[in-house]
């Protein structure tokens, strides 16, 4: 039996921002993950953006959290190499009937503390946004949204991992349990005899824009928000490609995350009245991702009539934002509930240099690179220029899949799918993990690329 002050359940985004926030006072802690990677569940089909709280109600623990979370980012990325840029983002208008709406955003957006937001009229927007529908009249400002790269980041730590493929039957026990599972968070906190919450999967599909309009828009571009979601959007990414969407459909099945024509018929008419110069032919790849969503807000407490239980539920939009200021939170609910915090002398997990990517660096340096290090002058993906050298350090910080070396490094992700590096990354994973290419993977068991045939 293993034994731990802290058990976390869900190694996504939130699961593992509580487990850093927690690294620093000496404990023993563990996180529970079913996938084969880190962020493989919800948190892996998030859009990378870190919102400024300009749509959630000033009442909200979501809009006060997003708020926080977004300072917290910038210091974050600091210490652990993130790539994350302020771009802002525009909430626009086509008629003036609009403008109280928009407006009384504006005023929650203020009393939640967002700084420096303003009302930019058509002449700023032409100025600042050419590529925009010209019947778009105005849009609110919000300089301090960002963005930044989705994975490869998350910290690393002493973890226990559970998955489809461990003995299922291996015990872990805790003084103190976090619920953090996502998409399955009332099935685990219905075991301990809570029932009060309900998770319902809604399905948003988004689509990538190739790198050739990389300039597309210099912001993150909002339509006026709904009641279910914050719009279909124009998403500016760290990387290059633009994205679009995503739909916002309630569904029972926690599993799927097909794409659908519709869904694609949707977004596109939704971003053109945006952005008309986008089309069908930009699109290089399609996925769909499932939000957890209980009601309106995060559930985020200790649960008194199961003590040492505590729900982290119902993270959505704006989870990412927020997961910073969520592990703040949970640590002050386990400090109340009776677990002492000792810090240590010295925040091992504190700082990490930032992970080289040769498609982000001027041509001169990765010259220079590629001349101290040749591994790097070996190009496995050509489309994003990602090297040998590349795809075996991520595998070093963690990758064990194909998915797992593609978020890290952006290896598969150009116009030909892996058409032409996909062969040559299974071989270095092989290699690097000392399996046989029959048991390489796309995102863990059941995705094997390559099957054996077996004699009759």
């Amino acid at each position: 039996m293993s034994k731990y002050d802290v058990l976390i359940i869900g190694g996504g985004v939130t699961g593992t921002s509580i487990a850093r926030e927690l690294s620093r006072y000496k404990l023993e802690i563990a996180i529970l993950e079913k996938e084969e990677e880190l962020a493989f569940g919800v948190s892996k089909s998030n859009s990378g953006i870190i919102h400024p709280g300009t749509q959630n109600p000033p009442s909200s623990l979501k809009g006060k959290l997003c708020v926080q979370g977004n300072l917290l980012t910038r210091k974050i990325a600091k210490e652990l190499g993130v790539d994350f840029k302020e771009v802002g983002e525009l909430i626009v208008i086509f008629k003036e009937e609009d403008m109280p709406r928009l407006l009384e955003i504006k005023k929650e957006a203020e009393a939640l503390g967002i700084p420096k937001l303003k009302i930019v009229d058509k002449k700023w927007l032409a100025k600042h946004e050419p590529n925009l529908n010209k019947d778009i009249i105005a849009a609110l400002y919000a300089p301090s949204a960002g963005i930044k790269k989705e994975f490869g980041n998350l910290p690393r730590f002493h973890i226990g991992a559970v998955s489809d493929n461990k003995d299922p039957n291996q015990i872990f026990e805790s003084r103190f349990v976090i619920n953090a599972a996502g998409l399955y968070a009332d099935e685990i906190s219905a075991m301990v005899g809570i029932n009060d919450f309900k998770i319902t999967p809604r399905k948003g599909e988004e689509y990538l824009l190739d790198k050739k309009l990389a300039k597309l828009t210099n912001h993150l571009i909002f339509p006026l928000p709904s009641p279910t979601s914050n719009g279909i959007l124009v998403i500016k990414t760290s990387d290059g490609n633009p994205m679009i969407g995503p739909t916002a459909e309630d569904q029972i099945d926690k599993q799927d995350k097909s794409t659908t024509e519709a869904g694609m018929k949707k977004v596109l008419e939704n971003v053109q009245r945006i952005v008309p110069k986008i089309s069908k032919d930009n699109i290089i790849a399609y996925f769909a991702g499932l939000r957890p969503v209980s009601g309106k807000d995060f559930i985020i407490r200790h649960e008194d009539k199961v003590p040492g239980f505590i729900s982290v539920a119902g993270i959505q939009s704006p989870g990412l934002t927020a997961a910073p200021a969520i592990a703040l939170l949970v640590v002050k609910l386990l400090k109340q509930n009776g677990l002492a915090l000792k810090k240590k002398i010295l925040f091992f997990h504190k700082h990490r240099k930032p992970t080289v990517h040769l498609f982000a660096m001027p041509v001169e340096k990765a010259k220079a690179l590629t001349k101290k290090d040749p591994a790097y002058g070996d190009i496995v993906c050509r489309c994003e220029m990602v090297s040998a050298k590349e795809i075996r350090d991520a595998i070093k910080r963690g990758a064990k899949t194909l998915d797992g070396i593609k978020f890290r490094t952006r290896c598969q992700s150009g116009r030909c799918h892996g058409g032409f590096c996909t062969t040559r990354a299974m071989k270095i994973l092989a290699e690097e993990l000392a399996m046989p290419l029959t048991e390489v993977t796309k995102r863990g068991k059941g995705s094997e690329i390559i099957k054996e045939s077996r004699k009759q």
